[in-house]
């Protein structure tokens, strides 16, 4: 039973292919029905603690897996609204609900009696005969507990709820600030200023400025699709600068999107939070359970890469010095250089232009291209539906079937940036397979592409397509789920792990046979020539030590920030000092400066995790080596055993048996390094 005040469309899916009805919820409708959701959860814990009857995997875990729906259910599309398409209404609900999903974790895990049936499961479990997805299930539920405090008692386990919901407050607050600063800046450019810049940023820049009322100017604004390739290509140094300087500066300023105090009160709480769950640091506590596990193995990593990055990358510093020098320009190398020449050395190394290679890249294509690596592969067929509302008109979504014709999930694609959509790329489940509930995948991913002006076709960098790959391999990851809970499917795997099928995905792109068929000109329908496809692999290490020297010194600075058993009071100096000391090259900023790193701030999902993208590279680079050494990139003994190890296996497997069982061994990093160009 739900309350009769709120929105069943938001609760009841029941549009085509069992889909939610976007079109009938209003932005009012999600705080009864979440609050509804919270109150039916805490019934059903509350009903499964109270069983008069003995604790068994099937009255206490297998129960727990069945409860939550409403509140899942609303939740999810709420967050949906959200990360894609938020607006005043929804952030101040984001405000007001996100410490409150923290005490609705909290309050069910302060049920003694509920922890207890679990804590008795947990220790007699040797006994109970489970299977391995079921063992691995009760480790996760018993596991949640302790970390929402279940084994504290009295006031630790009040200080730990506590501590919970500030930092879910103050998690969506960062975020809200990063997405604010984006939104806002914007530079407006004539037709002199536009010097250097192909055409096809030309037009993406005309389509943003007509989209904001300004019909015939130029907009650059600090979505990646544009101010990465306007820093790169124009010859105005001085708009360089400026636009350089407010992409490094966002949620860094003396306004009320200033995100410097939310990052000292959010580390100082994680380090409370640590001690009260028994951790020496909060890096301890989130590296349990990884496959790294410690953060003497996560240092050992990138430490081993950051040395040869940085050599490499004083490397590329000479050269551009050089040419900066020999093309009449004595100032110091500055960050708002550095892409600038770089690509024009890759152009002279290379002999090839962006403006060459985007006419191959036709979004359409490259999603096909995506689809028809599935279907080689894993045997999957994907049908695109009309006439089904959605979360916002730009988003799409297809059918997806198995290799005997059945329905298998339904996939969303949403691939256009907007001012009211979160930065960046990501997948995310809207529902998760489940053999208990009977529910198949629902999956969306979110791209920030520069949306083509009205009537024009969308074309990608190189780079974006390598995106738009990586997303779609998260979201097979979750569509291929088959397992029987839904705490255990698709993407519910160890951050380090979770980073393995996106990545190995992205290999597939550059396989001969799916560039020929589908990096077609958008004017003669020619596969890209071999010639400029082989320049193009060629410079895939090209700039290397930079991109590696922006990905590692963010990384680092994450596992310090968490590795400090107390917080840190000024984030902005301890930034500026562990920098210094390990000598990043100064022309280089981190990829993530502190106050606009999202992974680790707008909530803690890679918060001493963001290393997990190399350690998963260090997996994926060895991964598809073996189909290398097979000669054949969908062999398909290769392939199944691929799916079922490593796409469609969940979290019902430890991550280093889910690896060996597909490679038969571990890796080391050589094959990583060996693919960066460093060895």
């Amino acid at each position: 039973m739900t309350d009769s005040n709120i929105n069943v469309a938001l609760t009841q899916w029941d549009g085509p292919f069992g889909m939610p009805r976007f079109d009938a919820i209003k932005d009012d409708d999600f705080g009864p029905a979440i609050r509804e959701g919270f109150k039916a959860n805490l019934a059903q814990a509350e009903e499964i603690a109270n069983n008069p009857d003995a604790p068994t995997f099937e009255n206490t875990i297998e129960a727990l897996e069945r409860t939550g729906e409403i509140l899942n259910r609303a939740a999810t599309l709420f967050f949906v609204k959200a990360g894609n398409d938020t607006n005043t209404t929804i952030q101040k609900l984001e405000r007001e609900f996100s410490p409150l999903f923290a005490r609705h974790a909290g309050e069910i895990a302060k049920n003694k009696k509920l922890f207890e049936r679990i804590d008795t499961l947990w220790n007699k479990r040797d006994a109970l005969n489970l299977t391995v997805e079921q063992a691995q299930l009760l480790k996760k539920h018993h596991k949640s507990f302790v970390r929402m405090g279940a084994a504290l008692e009295g006031e630790e386990q009040q200080k730990l709820i506590a501590v919970n919901e500030k930092l879910a407050g103050l998690g969506t607050q960062f975020g809200q600030n990063v997405l604010k600063d984006e939104a806002d800046w914007v530079m407006f450019l004539g037709q002199d200023d536009l010097t250097g810049l192909p055409t096809s940023l030309k037009d993406a820049m005309a389509s943003e400025a007509s989209s904001r009322g300004k019909d015939g100017q130029y907009a650059v604004t600090l979505s990646r699709s544009l101010v990465s390739p306007f820093l790169t290509h124009s010859d105005r140094r001085d708009l360089r600068e400026k636009a350089y300087k407010a992409w490094i500066a966002r949620g860094e300023n003396d306004g009320q999107s200033d995100n410097r105090p939310i990052i000292a009160e959010t580390l100082k709480l994680r380090a409370t939070r640590a001690k009260l769950l028994g951790h020496d640091s909060f890096a301890a506590l989130k590296l349990d359970g990884t496959m790294a596990k410690t953060p003497e193995a996560v240092n050992e990593l990138l430490q081993t890469v950051w040395e040869k990055a940085k050599t490499r990358a004083e490397e590329e510093a000479a050269d551009i010095e050089k040419l900066m020098r020999e093309s009449g320009d004595n100032a110091d190398l500055a960050g708002w250089d550095w892409r600038y020449y770089a690509e024009k050395i890759r152009s002279t190394r290379f002999a090839y232009s962006d403006d060459e290679v985007r006419p191959y890249m036709r979004l359409e294509n490259m999603i096909e291209a995506a689809f028809s690596v599935a279907g080689r592969l894993f045997g999957l067929k994907f049908e695109e539906k009309e006439g089904i509302a959605l979360h916002h008109p730009d988003a799409r979504i297809w059918e997806v079937k198995n290799a005997d014709g059945e329905h298998q999930a339904m996939f969303i694609g949403d691939y256009f940036a907007r001012p009211s959509k979160r930065s960046g790329a990501w997948m995310s489940a809207m529902q998760y397979q489940s053999k208990l509930l009977g529910k198949s995948a629902i999956i969306t991913n979110t791209m920030n592409f520069a949306k083509p002006p009205k009537g024009q076709e969308a074309f990608l960098s190189f780079d974006d397509a390598r995106t738009l790959f990586h997303e779609f391999g998260h979201a097979l990851h979750g569509m291929l789920s088959n397992v029987t809970y839904p705490s255990l499917s698709g993407t519910s795997v160890s951050r380090d792990f979770v980073e393995l099928p996106s990545q190995l995905y992205e290999h597939w792109m550059t396989v001969p046979a799916v560039m020929n068929e589908f990096a077609t000109h958008k004017e003669t329908g020619k596969p890209m020539p071999k010639a400029l496809l082989n320049k193009v692999l060629a410079a895939t290490t090209f700039n290397i030590g930079h991109d590696t020297v922006e990905y590692t010194t963010s990384a680092m600075v994450d596992m310090a920030y968490h590795q400090n058993d107390t917080g840190v009071e000024n984030p902005a100096a301890f930034e500026a000092e562990l920098l210094a000391k390990i000598g990043k090259p100064a022309p280089i900023a981190m990829r993530h400066r502190s106050p606009h790193f999202q992974h680790i701030f707008s909530g803690d999902g890679y918060a001493a995790g963001y290393y997990s993208y190399m350690w998963s590279e260090v997996l994926d680079a060895d991964a598809f080596l073996a189909f290398e050494e097979k000669g054949d990139a969908f062999d398909p003994e290769l392939a199944k055993r691929l799916l079922d190890n490593i796409y469609s296996s969940g979290a019902t497997m430890e991550p280093e048996d889910a690896y060996i069982g597909f490679r038969g061994k571990l890796p080391t990093p050589d094959a990583m390094l060996k693919g960066r160009g460093l060895i």
